[in-house]
């Protein structure tokens, strides 16, 4: 695809969808003595200067494929090689440009909306952390090409369309940002252990402070990386298992409650009947009753 750069008009009924695309674009910026970056056609608002920096008013994401360059916004400066990624907020100060001897090629996306706001207040990534690293990826290329091509055809709902692919991005940057906190990190084999005798044994009580001793890993410790890798707490995990093996018992058995509620482990039919609702927002018995209708 060759260069190009579009600004996007933008409905009421877009920003009402909760994410709008600004201004998409491909940059191939060779290597020269003199050159102005980035180019003095962006208009106010995008275009900077090194010396001032910039300050946007929407989110972007700039995924830099080819050549080298420099980064930096409060935090620090950074050399930029393939593979880096901006994650640019509004109101943070920044700026970045290649190198003027080898040059660089950028991918760019802007957005805003309240869903994106909501996505990026709560991921993985902090609020301070602009420039992230995961190298040459397809999957990345793949969603900024499938994008390029529905703006430039702006055919009816392409933002809405579109948004979908921008989140399906960030899913994909906030995964891989989540995932290398554990990659050649023991504990993560010790997780998918204790997951492992979770669903193996759902009907009993598993010590899973012994377990992780047992690793020479600390139970805090495991507890804090467990929840960071599945979102809840070992025992919130274990409960959801036993949760979900009590309804596939209600609707395919004629057990009884009572029955159901002893075999998995619970010493309460009351207790149990209690738990279940409040994962469901019915009883056990009204789920039956609601599974036959």
């Amino acid at each position: 695809m060759n260069d190009f750069i579009k600004y996007l008009t933008v409905a009421e009924e877009d920003k009402d969808w909760g994410l709008f695309l600004n201004v998409t674009g491909k940059s191939k910026i060779v290597p020269t003595e003199k050159y102005t970056y980035p180019s003095s056609e962006h208009p106010t608002g995008y275009y900077f200067t090194w010396g001032n920096g910039r300050i946007l008013e929407e989110f972007q994401l700039v995924y830099i494929t080819e050549g080298t360059g420099v980064f930096e916004d409060k935090t620090g400066k950074y050399t930029v090689k393939p593979g880096h990624v901006f994650l640019l907020r509004p109101e943070q100060w920044h700026r970045y440009r290649p190198s003027s001897k080898i040059g660089w090629t950028e991918y760019y996306i802007g957005f805003k909306g309240t869903v994106a706001e909501k996505f990026l207040s709560n991921s993985m990534i902090p609020k301070d952390k602009s420039i992230l690293f995961f190298g040459i990826r397809e999957e990345f290329i793949d969603t900024y090409y499938k994008i390029f091509e529905i703006m430039q055809k702006e055919e009816p709902g392409y933002q809405q369309i579109a948004s979908g692919l921008v989140i399906k991005l960030l899913g994909y940057i906030i995964a891989l940002n989540k995932q290398r906190t554990f990659t050649g990190n023991k504990v993560e084999e010790v997780i998918q252990k204790a997951r492992f005798q979770m669903r193996e044994k759902v009907e009993q009580n598993i010590n899973l402070r012994q377990l992780a001793e047992q690793s020479n890993i600390g139970y805090s410790y495991f507890r804090k990386m467990f929840k960071k890798y599945t979102g809840i707490s070992p025992h919130q995990y274990h409960l959801e298992l036993r949760i979900m093996r009590a309804k596939e018992l209600i609707l395919s058995t004629d057990k009884s409650v009572k029955e159901i509620s002893y075999e998995l482990g619970f010493q309460s039919i009351y207790y149990f009947s209690r738990l279940f609702k409040d994962k469901t927002g019915i009883t056990p018995s009204d789920f039956r009753k609601r599974s036959l209708k």
